[in-house]
């Protein structure tokens, strides 16, 4: 179960709100919210949805305890008929959108929160904290895997991020395509594969090099990873190898000048007979810093930093907005912040090959539907219960899908336009 803590993803001015429309009678006015972005971050060409499966959960578990009640109100953030109203608090309405692993663009509504005004005004901070987080490492994941050409990745940044995001990091990072996390919680919360090594610190702890690679040989056996660069790269690996002789899985090297010790590395690993020994980097690596490696006698990527803030873009841009009031659209005209009243219905447009070409999005109706056409939202939340959704491991390879749907342009690294192009068509 969750550790989340409601209250504290509860803005002031949200709670506001609440006050005011239950005094003034519209708090339980049928209202649908949506999720979008008004622009992808500069120099991507397609967003990635993650975090949809993890925000369910949490609404679903969505409380006000007592305590959070009698502080509300003792400060005065809320009046009595509010207090009231919070302490019963739970969610009854529905929740739809795009899946775990979809690609989203400038527009795209990527989740629709329906049901009273109040109780879906009140989950806007809590809705954007995950979406917007999860969203942005999932991003950043997926360029880096397709960076890395088929070699598999290592998510490291628990160190670089909040406790909580890291284990969120790790769960995104491992939805885009990333095979295992370093952070512990992730493996046992969401079953995703753990790897990791000693660092610098266990080699200072000895007299020698040799003695730590003899320690961590002894204790882990040579399926394991020897780091290679506290002192002399070259020395580094002789000795890992005299160690533990060339069935060694892996050395890894985490400074200087990758592209070059790579090639050093692969060199002087083959001369010493360790020909199957693989070589993992790391080192502030993102997703150009991947890329110029492609060519080079890389096995494995250990990504930290970029990954979990990510890479430049530490969040998607996701605003929560309102479109609808008991069945009427709304629309907001706020010059560069407009939006587009009326609830979405969206599809993914193919050629019969399956590359898909557009994205259609109809408001406040049903869009022609073509044969290759594919519908994007689905029901998470029923009448305030959520609905089986897709496992972690289906969500991965739906993205996996989704990435080799889109026109190869679409995965260049460089700025460019969108991916597939944005079409909103008005009802008659």
């Amino acid at each position: 179960m969750s550790t989340f803590r409601p209250a504290l993803l509860t803005d002031h001015y949200e709670l506001t709100m609440v006050s005011a429309a239950l005094r003034d009678g519209t708090a339980a006015r049928r209202c649908a919210f949506e999720v979008f972005s008004r622009r992808l971050p500069a120099g991507r060409r397609y967003g990635v949805v993650a975090g949809t499966a993890r925000l369910v959960e949490m609404i679903h578990d969505f409380r006000f305890g007592a305590d959070e009640v009698d502080f509300l109100r003792r400060t005065g953030v809320v009046d009595d008929a509010a207090a009231e109203w919070l302490a019963g608090y739970r969610f009854t309405g529905d929740v739809d959108g795009y899946a775990e692993g979809e690609l989203f663009f400038p527009g795209s509504p990527i989740l629709t929160v329906s049901g009273g005004f109040a109780e879906c005004v009140v989950l806007e901070t809590l809705v954007l904290s995950v979406l917007n987080h999860d969203c942005a490492v999932a991003a950043a994941a997926a360029r880096m895997v397709t960076a890395a050409r088929g070699r598999t990745l290592i998510e490291m940044g628990s160190r670089r991020a909040h406790e909580e995001a890291a284990v969120a990091a790790a769960r995104a990072a491992y939805l885009a395509g990333f095979r295992f996390t370093s952070n512990l919680a992730a493996g046992r919360r969401y079953g995703i594969p753990t790897a990791g090594t000693a660092a610098h610190a266990f080699t200072l702890l000895h007299d020698d090099e040799r003695a730590a690679f003899a320690s961590q040989v002894a204790t882990l056996g040579k399926d394991t990873t020897l780091l290679v660069d506290t002192y002399d790269i070259s020395q580094g690996i002789r000795t890992a190898i005299e160690v533990a002789g060339p069935e060694l899985r892996a050395v890894r090297i985490d400074s200087g000048d990758l592209a070059v010790i790579a090639q050093q590395s692969r060199e002087l690993l083959d001369s010493l007979g360790a020909t199957e020994t693989k070589i993992i980097v790391s080192g502030d690596l993102d997703e150009y810093a991947i890329a110029a490696l492609a060519a080079e006698p890389v096995d494995m990527y250990g990504a930290g930093t970029a990954v979990v803030t990510g890479s430049g873009a530490p969040t998607a841009g996701l605003v929560y907005k309102l479109v609808e009031v008991e069945g009427r659209p709304v629309v907001k005209r706020s010059e560069h912040k407009a939006t587009i009243g009326g609830r979405k219905v969206a599809v993914r447009r193919h050629k019969p090959t399956g590359t898909a070409t557009e994205e259609i999005i109809v408001p406040q109706g049903v869009p022609d539907r073509q044969p290759n056409d594919r519908l994007l939202q689905h029901s998470f939340v029923v009448d305030g219960e959520p609905v089986a959704l897709p496992s972690l491991e289906e969500s991965r390879e739906h993205l996996r899908q989704c990435l080799i749907s889109i026109p190869w342009e679409g995965l260049k690294l460089s700025a460019g336009d969108p991916a597939i192009p944005v079409t909103v068509i008005p009802t008659s």
